[in-house]
């Protein structure tokens, strides 16, 4: 388990996803502007509901105080720090740990979160 470097934050867009290989896994990465403030987010890039990897093109926005992606496909908001979707409990994106360190991004390869503690849960 080690951190990927895996681009600088110039490549990233402000309020949109960007997809990278991360330990073989295909990874969403998420630059929000949060009350005057940039945050990154990486979940993974496979929508369990629509099948396909896709969510780096989903829609972040918020639900309360729940940061989330919306899927581009049937549009299900996963939350962003748990990757628990709001409409579909049962299904969970993994989650990873995302860090900024002299301009480049890099993504712990083991998840915090998986899919199978959704149904644990």
């Amino acid at each position: 388990m080690a951190w990927t470097p895996v681009c600088t934050k110039e490549d990233l867009v402000e309020n949109s996803g960007v997809c990278a290989l991360v330990a073989g896994q295909q990874v969403a990465i998420f630059l929000l502007l949060i009350e005057g403030e940039q945050r990154l987010f990486a979940v993974g890039n496979y929508d369990p509901i629509g099948g396909a990897n896709v969510m780096s093109r989903g829609i972040p926005g918020s639900i309360g105080s729940r940061l989330v992606v919306a899927s581009p496909l049937y549009k299900q908001q996963f939350d962003l720090t748990t990757g628990q979707c709001l409409q579909q409990p049962e299904y969970r994106l993994p989650c990873y740990a995302v860090g900024l360190e002299q301009g480049m991004v890099s993504v712990f390869t083991e998840p915090l979160c998986t899919e199978q503690q959704a149904s644990a849960a």
